[in-house]
């Protein structure tokens, strides 16, 4: 006999009546029917059987009930109904859709009355509107399964195990379409067509669409694409290249590896780069990009002068040599490691820790090295100064995410409450990754704020807060060894990242120092690789990665190698093929100097130094070892220096404001620069030089080059004007003079090729 039960959560127009046994127990009688008849139907073949977990699910996630917005969202889901994210769970939501709910979400003996299958097509009110239409496969599907007994998976069913998308690669003309067909692959070697069914994610939505059932369209930007297809936790990538077209025939020459990829992948898809920069611009660029300053005139001139054919080569060479190299990279390392003054106690750490950064650079200490020093450090921090890291990264759970997202590439915070919804991280990769920084332990020292860190002996675990299992160090899907008591499990993460075959630690690097030459990543954001997330140019960043494992991990030599090749050296004037070009490299792409660069520029060009607290006269703000030096200068704070508060790159801001325009046109410190008497304009107004070779120094400074005809002819007209004063009379030669100056070198400095490297 069938049992059945009036469930008060159904409209009036809905209300099912059906046979009781009795008013008291309809609705455990419902429950308990729902359960009885979730045993395998025995007149059906197998095959036609539908299991929730690989005909169910899929169809949840397709129409969109367990993203974080609905009723996967932390905190119980909508209105009780909780479901996993993306469907990693499926045990839990199957329980969740079931039996909770007092089984009410699934009538068995009427599955059309079922209110997950009236809620979803819009029958029943639904916060999140019409999800599924009622002639669909999903809806078929669903509503079979609850027919045949809501079964959950038998012991014999095949398991997913990966997902194919066909074609993986291809080039597809602009303004064209590309169908792909997803096949979805068991682990009784079966394969199933689950293109309609799976998920798909264009990587950049301005130069590909895709629809909903896998249906590729190609907007007019030509390069790389790519598309991600996501079937119930696992994941594949469509790569398209989209040619522009154009003959590519006169490039460069190539003078290392980077050069064959970059112009190799430019002939593909038919963009022409632009040629090489001229000598003032290279120089401009190099010095800006390796030393973070401007170039003397005395290196403009000779540099300018020079006919040697290996100048360039050799520029670089003493720019790697210089103590601008070390400035400049350690304030970029300080950055992302949390170099953070919070209190007056964090001075010695902080000074201490920006000094061993700085010195490691300078003697070029292999970047593994540096790492390891970092991650296993022990002592004080007087005695051992990476001990600072830890005292500013307190929680392993904080440890664990900085290390992987800076030294690895890889964004681990997800994973912490459920499985990665981009990635194939789960919480147990979470938590074993953990279990690394479980041992370290701490002891107060005679001084304030600063601890004594080591390695507490004992077995290194981190707990799974979700299914409270202690979890042994494991590093991101690869076993490191059981451990000992007695050796510190940091040591065995630094020997994993630094082999040759971690597929995570080189490219990292190499990645994050591309983007700080070319402003973009082979793969953006450059902290977020992943197989979903693949790099507009593989071939190039796997040859990278290769040549910096083979140097033994050499920064310079890396540094060298980028900056010595002819991509780099490109013009940052567009052709009239590469102006759209955002990924290729088809030429340079300027972008703003950085606050501490740009206000050390325009010390360098007002001849007014910019003095801070504590520190030694003529201290750049490039060597500054901490963030505290924010408060007190308005220029750093204006244009976006960090607060030390992120490993991500992204809390530095590039971009441009207001505010920005008017500390530069109007602020009291701009001023007082221009007008201080050892400044620039006062000491050229003083020298018995001609206007002509007075404009040549301050064009020199401020771009590495003399001026231009039009530009001298200008600027003469200009100092020579005689400026009035407050009443309207003629202001004094010399004094006007010096006025003119000042004036010359305020519109100088506001200039875009000033305040941009390009």
């Amino acid at each position: 006999m069938s049992l059945a039960c009036y469930d008060m959560t159904i409209p009036n127009s809905r209300r099912v009546f059906l046979p009781r046994i009795s008013a008291s127990v309809s609705i455990f009688a419902l429950i308990l029917a729902s359960i009885c008849t979730a045993e395998e139907p025995s007149s059906e073949d197998s095959s036609s059987r539908v299991s929730f977990v690989n005909d169910v699910m899929p169809v949840i996630t397709k129409a969109g009930c367990n993203t974080g917005v609905c009723h996967a969202k932390a905190g119980g889901g909508q209105n009780g109904f909780q479901l996993s994210l993306l469907g990693f769970e499926p045990k839990e939501d199957y329980e969740s859709l079931v039996k909770s709910g007092r089984g009410r979400r699934v009538f068995a003996t009427a599955p059309e009355q079922s209110l997950i299958l009236l809620k979803a097509t819009g029958e029943t009110p639904h916060g999140g509107g019409v999800r599924l239409k009622k002639n669909s496969e999903g809806y078929q599907t669903i509503t079979k399964w609850i027919e045949q007994g809501t079964r959950y998976q038998s012991e014999t069913e095949p398991t997913l195990v990966g997902v194919e998308v066909q074609p993986e690669r291809g080039i597809v003309q602009m303004g064209k379409d590309q169908q792909l067909k997803s096949i979805a692959t068991y682990s009784d070697g079966t394969s199933r067509d689950v293109t309609n069914i799976a998920l798909y994610e264009s990587n950049a939505d301005a130069m590909a669409e895709v629809s909903e059932t896998g249906k590729v369209h190609i907007n007019d930007i030509p390069g790389k694409v790519a598309i991600m297809v996501r079937y119930q936790g696992k994941t594949a990538v469509f790569t398209a290249a989209v040619p522009l077209g154009i003959p590519v025939e006169n490039v460069p020459p190539s003078k290392n590896f980077i050069d064959d990829h970059v112009f190799a992948n430019l002939k593909e898809i038919g963009i022409p780069p632009s040629p090489l920069c001229d000598d003032a611009t290279f120089l401009r660029r190099v010095s800006l990009d390796i030393a973070g300053r401007l170039p003397t005139e005395d290196e403009a001139q000779n540099f300018l002068a020079s006919s040697d054919p290996d100048k360039r080569a050799q520029l670089i060479d003493s720019l790697l040599k210089s103590p601008g190299y070390a400035d400049f990279f350690a304030n970029k390392w300080t950055t992302l490691l949390k170099n953070r003054r919070d209190d007056a106690s964090d001075i010695t750490s902080n000074f201490a820790f920006h000094a061993w950064i700085r010195d490691s650079l300078l003697a070029n200490v292999t970047y593994d090295q540096i790492v390891r020093e970092l991650l296993a450090a022990t002592g004080t921090v007087i005695a051992n100064p990476p001990v600072a890291w830890y005292k500013r990264v307190k929680d392993t759970k904080q440890q664990l995410e900085d290390v992987a997202q800076l030294f690895l590439g890889v964004r681990m915070q997800c994973a912490q409450c459920h499985h990665h919804p981009f990635e194939r991280w789960s919480q147990d990769d979470y938590y074993s990754f953990e279990a690394f920084f479980s041992q370290v332990g701490r002891k107060p020292t005679g001084t304030r704020g600063e601890d004594l860190i080591f390695h507490k002996r004992g077995i290194a675990t981190a707990k799974n807060v979700k299914t409270e299992v202690a979890l042994k160090p494991a590093a991101l899907g690869d076993s490191v060894g059981a451990i000992p008591p007695d050796e510190d499990p940091r040591l065995r993460l630094a020997n994993w990242m630094s082999s040759p075959e971690n597929p995570f630690f080189a490219k990292a690097l190499v990645n994050r120092y591309w983007k700080h030459f070319f402003k973009l990543g082979l793969i953006e954001p450059e902290d977020d690789i992943r197989d979903t997330n693949p790099p507009t140019n593989p071939e190039l960043l796997a040859a990278l990665e290769k040549h910096f494992i083979e140097s033994g991990y050499d920064l310079k030599d890396l540094v060298r190698l980028i900056t010595n090749s002819n991509a780099y050296q490109l013009s940052a004037i567009p052709n009239e093929h590469n102006l759209a070009d955002r990924q290729n490299y088809s030429r340079y792409y300027p972008r703003r100097l950085q606050s501490e660069v740009l206000l050390d520029a325009i010390d360098d060009l007002t001849g007014s130094k910019t003095a801070f607290a504590n520190l030694p006269p003529g201290t750049r703000a490039v060597a500054l070892p901490d963030n505290s030096y924010n408060r007190a200068s308005a220029f750093l704070r204006v244009f976006g220096r960090p607060d030390n508060l992120s490993v991500c790159e992204c809390e530095r801001s590039q971009s441009s404001n207001l505010a920005q325009s008017l500390h530069l046109i109007n602020s009291n410190e701009i001023k007082s620069k221009l007008a201080a008497g050892t400044g620039r304009a006062a000491t050229l107004t003083k020298k018995e030089i001609s206007p002509e070779e007075k404009i040549s120094e301050l064009y020199l400074c401020a771009f590495s080059r003399p001026p231009t005809e039009n530009e001298l002819k200008t600027a003469l007209a200009y100092l020579s004007e005689i400026p009035l004063d407050t009443n309207g009379k003629p202001v004094a030669d010399a004094t006007a003079h010096q006025q003119n100056l000042r004036d010359l070198i305020w519109a100088l400095m506001n200039t875009k090729e000033f305040m941009f490297n390009h």
